[in-house]
Order: structure tokens, then sequence, then C-alpha cells
């Protein structure tokens, strides 16, 4: 009686692993691959820095498995591991169809060498980053990002009525702050009271425009009460002090930050 029942028990092992294993062997991809395989691959994309070539051959490996061992975490990480992918989107469609929705990481501004600032404050690094057109060069400690962000966005304005572009910001390691101009301007602001400095400074180059046809090479703003300008035909930059409305040059510089 005893035998009996080990006998039908080792049969209902048997039939259910003759039910199972099939079943287990298409889901992990180890037969039947090419009776359901992955037939097409639908990518929405912006492809402007990643190429719809690049995304097939990333997948490509993880399609050989079939369509029911497709496995979407793993299409998912090989997708991501590609230069410029900010986050991927994966799904399966019956009956053969994988679909890819991919975004793109967009560049804000160039962050030191060799990295990118992106929109969303993240730095990374992509082959050839050095060498994205049209953006500015900002730099500084990677813990002050958003600092140096928003000092370049407040400069922008201030120098946008005299239709000029803030084409870097570097802050020191020290904390001194450094603008270069479009027009090849560098402008040194200094550690203290940077927003103030540079507002003061725009307030009067109205005054200082007055009757040149070149823009200023140099400006210094590190002064307690002025600042220094040198113009391309001057000789080297005389410190200007401010008083009321005015501005003018003298030959003795005021006291000036580091």
């Amino acid at each position: 009686m005893k035998s009996a029942s080990i006998t039908r028990l080792i049969a209902w092992l048997v039939a259910i692993a003759l039910i199972a294993l099939p079943v287990i062997g298409v889901l992990q991809g180890w037969f039947a691959s090419d009776r359901w395989p992955v037939r097409t691959l639908q990518v929405q994309a912006e492809f402007k820095h990643v190429s719809a070539d690049e995304l097939r051959a990333a997948v490509a490996p993880e399609l050989r498995t079939g369509f029911f061992a497709l496995d979407l975490e793993r299409v998912r990480n090989a997708v991501a591991a590609l230069p410029w992918v900010a986050q991927v989107e994966a799904r399966k469609r019956w009956p053969d169809t994988l679909e890819l929705r991919v975004l793109e990481l967009h560049p804000f501004a160039h962050w030191g060498q060799g990295r990118l600032l992106g929109g969303d404050g993240r730095l990374f690094v992509v082959p050839g980053a050095d060498a994205v057109p049209n953006l500015p060069h900002l730099s500084g400690p990677d813990d002050r990002v958003s600092d140096v962000v928003n000092f370049y966005q407040q400069a922008q304005r201030d120098f946008a009525p005299f239709r000029l572009r803030v084409d870097a910001v570097d802050l020191s390691e020290r904390g001194s702050w450094s603008l270069q101009l479009s027009n090849g301007g560098a402008v040194v602001i200094g550690r203290d009271q940077p927003e103030q400095r540079l507002a003061r400074f725009v307030s009067v180059m109205p005054m200082l425009m007055q009757g040149r046809n070149g823009a200023f090479v140099y400006a210094d703003l590190r002064y307690s009460n002025g600042f220094a300008v040198k113009w391309p035909d001057a000789a080297p930059a005389a410190p200007a002090t401010e008083s009321k409305n005015t501005a003018s040059t003298t030959n003795h510089a005021p006291a000036r930050d580091a």
C-alpha cells in the first residue's frame, strides 16, 4: 500500500514536471525563443544625441531570448548605460513588440573640464563633452552648483539690457567670483557681496559707455567703494569710484578684497 502511494506521488511529480518545464523553459528563454520572437522594436525618443542604431545595438542581445523571456529590467539597464540617456521606459506588447521610451539628458552648461550640467542639476560625462557648442562655461565646487547657476542667471539678467551674454562664471575654491562676457570682457568680482557689487557696476555702465566705441576688456569690482575698468585703447586699468550718480577715475585705488 505504501509502495503504491509512493508510485502515485512520483507519477504526479513527473506529470507536473512535464507540464511546468516547458513553461519555465519558454519563460527563461531556454528553448522556443524562435517560436515567439520579438519582431518589432518601437522607440519614442528625441534622437538628438542618441541614435536609433545605438538603441537597437543595446537591446539586441536581450531580444534573442524571445517574447516571454525578455527581461525588461535588463533592457532598461542596457539602454540607460548609453551616453546621453536620462531615463528609459520599456514594455512588451503582444504578440511580438518591444516598446521603448527614451528621454535624453539636456545640457544646460559646461561644468569645469570634461563634464556637463543638466537642466535638472545633474552633472554627467559624455564623449566629447567639452566640444558641445552654445553652452555657457560654469565652474566651482560641486557642492555649490546651485549657487553658481543662480549667480549666472542673475548676471544674465543684469547684462541683458546691454545686449551682452555671460559666457562663463567661475567660483574659486576660496569663494571668489569672476565672469566672462560675450564681448570678451572679463569681470572680477571677488568674495564679498558679489551680487551687490555686480549690481553697482551695472548701474553705472551707461555712463561708462558714453563716448566710447569699444567695450571694456577688464573690470575689477573688488573695491569697497568703486571699481577699476580697462578699455582697449587705454593704459593699465585706472580705478573708478562711485559718487551718487556719477563715476570718475582716480589715481589712487580704494581698498579691495582678495
